[in-house]
């Protein structure tokens, strides 16, 4: 049984969860997007898998939208002639572009040959998700020449970040431009781009999906990773151009440091949510699952903050694509996600306070959250055709579920993402009394309503007509 709850859960598919069975269980559970890494596997291993998912969905009587995750540029180190070194503090090591045999303690390659061009003497270079700190002291030719700070194991094809960002690879390789015509051929629901420095990657990833999907007639959502230095002071202008974000906690903490990713977390959950883009928060919410079958309570308020900060997704990475315990993963979540949104406290009227809104199909959505709130309704529909409206609904937080019915089955799955929405398909009729109808008939039906309650309802004459919301209704179940 799945719990009730407005939060969505993103969930990484792996070597783990690749089992049909197992996933049927998973989206059962709560899984409500599922995420293709495309850092992993060949282009054919994700079509296979997308539709896998799709078959799973279903079986499990559920939508599920499939996030294509793109791998972004190879900032790593090469491959040591034993896999690894351990590399001691106060020792010097070399970061060789031009080196073409394995790496040893002295030394190794770099899949990123920019590197030496990026850095100067004073410099920290973070690996290993930071766990390793490296201090340049000289760049000579293609070497960078540094002395470790702090010291550890390091492995084969580990990531390289800067301290405080900077390093000028760009967003999306000749692999991403390939792995966007996959994606785009198995009509995935969004494209996550990884780590984009500014509006022009995302318009140029938009630009590339629209030209792959056109014969698809097809356009996805674009989540732009947050994960890059350079990226926060000009989030306004990605939000703008994107379709939501991802809060990458990750990679962002290895360049901005872990103490600032909780109040920028913050930020651009309330950022997202005020400029009605979706928000995802992930990395490591529930990282000790890889291995136990209960997450720590660290863990737990961890996700529970992110579920009171207003996210619309939280997301679930190695630990349902390797981890031991994928289903018990989603379970969990999905109690932790129900659990903080009964303990939110809503100042449901502030919402509707010094709002301005300049179109009508906006003021329309505004008023049935107002009404439904204020009439105590059982629920609040929206008969929706690209999903504009049941998005605007979903910023507002409100406990009364919205339920968007859509005769396409692309904004039913693109809605999976929304908080608090619940993406029905229905074919409607163009005359209004009877869609209205029909759409009584199909609430009754699901036990969503039942004689005598009260629901609001929007939809838009002509019935259709995309961005054409213009009524709202009141209404009692017959």
């Amino acid at each position: 049984m799945q719990i009730r709850r407005a939060t969505k859960i993103v969930a990484t598919l792996g070597p783990a969860s690749s089992d049909p069975q197992l996933l049927e269980q998973m989206i059962a559970a709560g899984v409500n997007v599922v995420r293709l890494n495309f850092s992993h596997g060949k282009a054919q291993d994700h079509v296979e898998r997308a539709a896998m998912v799709r078959e799973a969905a279903q079986r499990a009587g559920r939508e599920v939208a499939i996030m294509a995750d793109l791998q972004g540029p190879k900032i790593r180190v090469g491959k040591f002639a034993e896999g690894r070194v351990m590399l001691e503090p106060g020792l010097p090591f070399v970061l060789d572009a031009s080196r073409s045999e394995p790496g040893d303690l002295q030394g190794v390659g770099l899949d990123y040959k920019e590197l030496p061009r990026d850095v100067k003497p004073g410099d920290v270079l973070l690996l290993n998700d930071g766990l390793i700190v490296l201090q340049v002291d000289a760049v000579r030719g293609e070497a960078v020449y540094t002395t470790v700070k702090i010291g550890g194991e390091l492995s084969n094809n580990k990531g390289i970040n800067k301290q405080g960002g900077g390093l000028t690879a760009p967003a999306l390789t000749a692999k991403d431009m390939e792995d966007i015509k996959t994606a785009m051929s198995f009509q995935a629901d969004y494209v996550a781009v990884s780590f984009p420095k500014n509006a022009t990657d995302m318009e140029m990833a938009r630009q590339l999906c629209n030209v792959a999907a056109a014969e698809f007639r097809h356009k996805p959502g674009l989540i732009a990773k947050i994960e890059r230095a350079e990226a926060v002071p000009l989030l306004e202008e990605i939000l703008r151009v994107s379709d939501g974000i991802m809060v990458a906690r990750g990679d962002l903490a290895v360049e901005v440091g872990n103490a600032a990713v909780p109040a920028l977390q913050k930020k651009m959950i309330r950022m997202a949510r005020d400029m009605d883009k979706v928000v995802i928060t992930a990395t490591q919410m529930m990282e000790s699952m890889i291995a136990n079958p209960v997450p720590t309570r660290a863990e737990v308020s961890d996700v529970a903050n992110a579920v009171l900060d207003g996210t619309d997704a939280v997301m679930l990475s190695a630990e349902t694509a390797a981890g031991k315990y994928p289903l018990d993963t989603v379970r969990e979540m999905a109690t932790i996600c129900a659990a903080a949104e009964a303990a939110e406290d809503l100042e449901r009227d502030s919402d509707f306070i010094g709002q301005t809104l300049g179109r009508i199909d906006q003021s329309i959505a505004m008023g049935a959250l107002f009404t439904a709130h204020h009439l105590g309704a059982k629920a609040i529909v929206a008969m929706t055709d690209s999903g504009s409206t049941a998005l605007w609904m979903s910023r507002h937080r409100i406990h009364i579920p919205i339920y968007a019915l859509t005769p396409k089955v692309a904004t039913q799955r693109r809605m999976a993402m929304f908080r608090n929405v619940r993406p029905l398909l229905m074919d409607t009729s163009a005359d209004r009394d009877t869609a209205l109808d029909q759409a009584e008939s199909h609430l009754k039906m699901r036990n969503i309503v039942q004689q005598g309650d009260l629901y609001v309802i929007t939809c838009g004459e002509p019935m259709g007509a995309p961005g054409g919301t213009n009524m709202l209704k009141i209404c009692r179940a017959r």
